[in-house]
């Protein structure tokens, strides 16, 4: 067989299997959707044949069966996956646009693999075995503003990463000429990425282009850009086409895979085996199971009552403890890399948590541009190529930028590719007012993040246990976002408590602290971040009117371990919880339901909930008081319920 056969051959078992899906949707038997690339099939076969399997790797999107199937050749696994069935490759979970193989990976969101593929180039690049990473994009994404994010790092970074744009000229319905300024080509020059183009009408020659491009990455450690014009003959999904059927009959008698077999009779029993292949493949996964759902990708606390010990608090402030855990697991792990933008020395981030690092670690230490999505994309990447980023966001207010690499990459690898890999990325930020930055340099956003699957929010409080979280941070499995607070930066975790209270803690790897009154006490206080300040103000000031007050600080947030708080208001019946962020759909809706549920049906519960205003913080320091909450408020609402 000579090498254009195999690759027509290669071809049309993708065609074939796109074709059973459909006929599997017309029919009934498939839920959800699918994205086929009839049409396309060459770009994926040459690509594979371009690159190595045992080091290279390539990212897809949506429209990844070909690129699945030309680099596995594994048309089981992708048929009883889109199947729903436990013998898929990703177990059911993944379905049509999430896989997970050996040296390959697919997500759906347009634009948010590119980072990805970038941080899997990075960890590439470390690795220093001449593996690439090739990503395939289509030309829609070219309205998506963190591809260019990538590309400039990719290309700053000189990262191993080829950039493969299947130019279809339809972003779904949207033809290119409504929406496409400009020169695809251009657009990844003008990061110093050199480009190629080739077509799928010319097989042999996108061939060339391809072991061109893939050379060309492994040789220079550079990035490249292809852009291979093609036509997508099927619909974007399964029935939803309303282009000019004269457009679309052109493209078809274009076709080379429809011609090679139309015209090649010699094919004809290599082209029926293909169709037996497939058939097996459909009526085998007919008949396997579905997968049986195991435990959910977040740690859930376990049952009973939890277990204390006392607290041995660190030393310094909370800025310098931060500096050391960072220090310590540099020191211990090679694998770890601190990425974030000013973070170097001699700056050392805008609170100076990261400075020094760069000095005794100058290639982990790493300053990026200012590209919070693509930063953490990269993160992500790195994570799934075995390293253990941890990332700098300047500020908290700006997560919002960074929101689709978090929620739908980073908390989402582990569940949806069946556990086949881990995504330990942490990433770190300053939030809190009382500094006078105003309404987007001042807010408390981390009720957005919480609840959600396969990601840890943990909020350090004025006594937190550092050393002891980025210790439980190494074992960690998931994501993690730690929240910060910048006027806790400078309080020290052994500084005397509120007199007549002792300090304990539960032996979760991500405890509770608790501030236990000597006498009974008379109300719970629950408090996040730096209302733990305010908390021990107000039980210091309470205890002189003899009012007793149980004082909890949660570390993490989400999962929320309830059972400390279930077991106080147990003992007081009356629960105050006290947060930075704004009021309503709060953190206290969840800590008041937990409590509520863990009384039971005959159990009372009186509760109160202290937050900041429902207004953009203000700049000017009155106003910006006025709005967050106070040492008065609180204790206000603690006499209040104590009265009731």
């Amino acid at each position: 067989m000579t090498p254009a056969q195999d690759m027509f051959y290669r071809a049309y078992l993708v065609r074939t299997v796109e074709q059973e899906l459909l006929d599997l949707f017309a029919a009934g038997k498939l839920s959800g959707t699918t994205h086929t690339c009839i049409g396309q099939e060459m770009t994926a076969v040459a690509l594979a044949a371009a690159l190595e399997r045992n080091r290279d790797i390539v990212v897809s999107n949506h429209r990844c069966h070909g690129h699945y199937l030309a680099w596995t050749d594994d048309a089981d696994g992708l048929l009883a996956e889109v199947m729903g069935k436990s013998t898929g490759v990703c177990g059911g979970l993944g379905g049509s646009q999430h896989l997970s193989a050996p040296g390959f990976f697919s997500n759906g969101i347009q634009g948010g693999i590119v980072p990805m593929a970038a941080g899997l180039a990075y960890a590439q690049k470390l690795d220093a075995r001449g593996g690439i990473v090739a990503v395939c994009i289509g030309d829609g994404t070219l309205g998506e503003g963190v591809v260019y994010e990538t590309f400039n790092m990719a290309a700053k970074w000189s990262l191993p990463l080829l950039v493969v744009l299947e130019n279809n000229l339809y972003a779904q319905s949207t033809s290119q000429v409504e929406t496409l300024a400009g020169d695809i080509c251009a657009r990844a020059s003008a990061f110093g990425i050199g480009t190629l183009r080739a077509d799928t009408w010319h097989p042999d020659e996108l061939a060339e282009q391809l072991r061109r491009a893939a050379k060309h990455v492994r040789r220079d450690c550079r990035p490249t850009f292809v852009c291979v014009d093609t036509y997508r003959l099927a619909a974007h999904s399964k029935g939803d086409d309303d282009r000019d059927p004269r457009e679309i009959d052109e493209y078809q008698r274009r076709d080379p895979l429809a011609r090679f077999v139309a015209e090649h009779d010699a094919q004809k029993p290599q082209v029926a085996a293909i169709r037996e292949r497939v058939a097996r493949a459909r009526e085998s996964a007919a008949r396997a199971p579905v997968l049986e759902l195991g435990p959910t990708t977040s740690s859930e606390p376990a049952a009973g009552a939890p277990e204390r010990r006392g607290v041995v608090a660190e030393a310094g402030t909370q800025l310098q403890a931060i500096n050391r855990a960072l220090d310590a697991w540099l020191s211990e792990d090679r694998n770890v890399l601190l990425l974030g933008e000013d973070i170097r020395s001699p700056y050392g981030g805008a609170f100076k948590v990261t400075r020094g690092l760069s000095d005794r670690y100058p290639e982990r230490v790493i300053n990026t541009p200012i590209s919070e999505a693509g930063i953490v994309g990269i993160a992500n990447g790195l994570a799934l190529g075995g390293r253990r980023p941890i990332v700098e966001i300047m500020f908290g207010d700006f997560l919002g930028l960074c929101f689709d690499q978090l929620v739908n990459h980073a908390a989402k690898f582990r569940g949806m590719y069946n556990g086949r890999v881990t995504s330990p990325i942490v990433v770190r930020t300053p939030m809190g007012g009382g500094r006078g930055y105003g309404p987007t340099h001042s807010q408390n956003l981390e009720k957005h993040f919480v609840g959600m699957p396969g990601m840890r929010v943990v909020v350090l409080h004025a006594r937190s246990p550092i050393a002891a979280l980025y210790c439980a941070l190494r074992d960690s499995l998931d994501p993690t976002l730690i929240i910060e607070n910048k006027l806790l930066y400078r309080e020290r975790a052994d500084a005397a408590l509120p007199p007549g209270y002792e300090a304990l803690e539960t032996t979760e790897p991500f405890p509770t602290t608790l501030l236990e009154p000597k006498d009974p006490p008379d109300l719970t206080v629950v408090a996040f971040g730096r209302m733990s300040l305010l908390a021990e103000q107000a039980a210091a000031e309470l205890a002189a009117e003899e009012i007793a007050l149980e004082l909890l600080f949660p570390l993490a947030v989400s999962p929320l371990d309830a059972r400390p708080i279930q077991e106080s208001v147990r003992r007081t019946g009356k629960l105050v919880v006290v947060e930075e962020g704004a009021a309503h759909f709060d953190l206290a809706s969840e800590v008041i339901a937990a409590a509520a549920e863990g009384l039971g049906p005959a159990g009372k519960l009186r509760v109160r909930r202290i937050a900041a205003a429902a207004r953009p913080i203000p700049s000017a320091l009155p106003l910006e008081l006025e709005t967050l909450p106070s040492v008065a408020r609180l204790k206000a609402a603690c006499l209040e319920l104590y009265d009731e």
